[in-house]
């Protein structure tokens, strides 16, 4: 008897490192002789003269990083090429994969909107540009419905780099475009969060307890993403795998709130964060002991050259998880999705 595919949700998923590295190689050499749009023109050459070969492009953004910080150094050399202009031709073959190669029912895609304009501009410019960026985005999403029918929502990136006024700016427009985003989160890296702690949970609980949005943030992925004090603003936990290694006392509170952890496995490697699948095994098996929720992510699936699929697959096959708690990670994803309008479908 014949089934249905098992369906996915990805919950955890950057605009920066979705876009397979081939797929924006050949952008380039598409639009370096497009004088219509002056400024697609010049970041072509200047890309193509710096990595004249599609190796030297993709060794450069897919190669593995010691720290986090180096990690995001990758995002700022996409970063550019997402802009308003361009945006939805790399949105358009993002759903295509997704749907074709990992039967995602539902995406959450995130990115920070303040990267992708011109960055000179007074403050008030920048929200309409970064309103545009996001009304495109969205425009593509349903435009492409039909042909690859994925429900589809934007989170909006505030960082840790920027003022206090830009990420208010940004958390305005997520509740401004409350049918096009889903949520806003913190990103960036981690090694500022301690010395700006008080400014970062000011823009959180303006966010969540003023704006009243939903709220997931990168934290606890290394021991320098330690705020403990923004855990009771989140709905859900991007990474978090310090938590249940080296912060077990708040393992309960995440219970109690039903905060899910965003677990995106390759970044680890990555980042140089965990050197074998071992060290993630309790990670998992600690949060599936106290009951905390556990969704599977790929972060940055284009730049890691894996689908959401393989991610569980690794992770059967190098034992950190049985079958039935892949489906339980499957389901996690779903139920805590901002946006399913959905049952969970129930596989065993």
């Amino acid at each position: 008897m014949r089934t249905a595919p098992r369906q996915y949700a990805e919950l955890h998923l950057h605009l920066g490192g979705a876009v397979l590295p081939r797929i924006l190689y050949s952008y380039l050499h598409k639009v370096k002789f497009d004088r219509l749009h002056p400024d697609k023109l010049a970041i072509a050459h200047q890309y193509l003269k710096t990595y004249p070969t599609y190796e030297r492009w993709e060794k450069k953004l897919t190669k593995p990083s010691k720290t986090l910080t180096e990690y995001l150094e990758a995002h700022k050399i996409v970063e550019p090429l997402q802009t308003v202009s361009s945006v939805a031709y790399m949105v358009n073959r993002l759903l295509r994969g997704c749907y074709v190669f990992e039967n995602l029912a539902y995406l959450e895609l995130r990115y920070n909107p303040y990267f992708r304009i011109d960055r000179t501009l007074p403050t008030s410019q920048a929200v309409d540009k970064m309103k545009e960026l996001v009304a495109t985005i969205h425009a593509t999403a349903a435009a492409n419905f039909r042909e690859f029918p994925i429900v589809f929502s934007q989170i909006l990136c505030m960082d840790s780099r920027l003022p206090n006024e830009i990420n208010a700016a940004i958390a305005g427009i997520a509740s401004e475009m409350k049918a096009e985003v889903c949520a806003v989160d913190l990103a960036g890296p981690d090694t500022v969060y301690q010395e700006r702690r008080e400014e970062l949970l000011s823009s959180i609980k303006y966010a969540r307890e003023k704006l009243g949005l939903n709220v997931t943030t990168h934290l606890f992925e290394t021991t320098s993403g330690s705020l403990e004090e923004l855990v009771p603003y989140c709905d859900r936990i991007g990474h978090g795998i310090q938590i249940p290694l080296h912060y077990p006392h708040l393992l309960p509170l995440l219970a109690k709130n039903r905060i899910c952890l965003e677990i995106c496995p390759t970044t680890y490697f990555r980042t140089g964060s965990i050197q074998s699948y071992a060290e993630l095994r309790p990670v998992f098996q600690t949060c599936f002991d106290l009951g905390v929720a556990i969704a599977v992510c790929t972060d940055n699936s284009g730049l890691h050259g894996v689908r959401l699929p393989l991610e569980f697959e690794r992770l059967l096959t190098h034992k950190v998880i049985n079958f039935h708690e892949m489906e339980v990670c499957r389901e996690n994803a779903f139920r805590h999705a901002f946006r399913w309008p959905g049952l969970v479908e129930r596989r065993d």
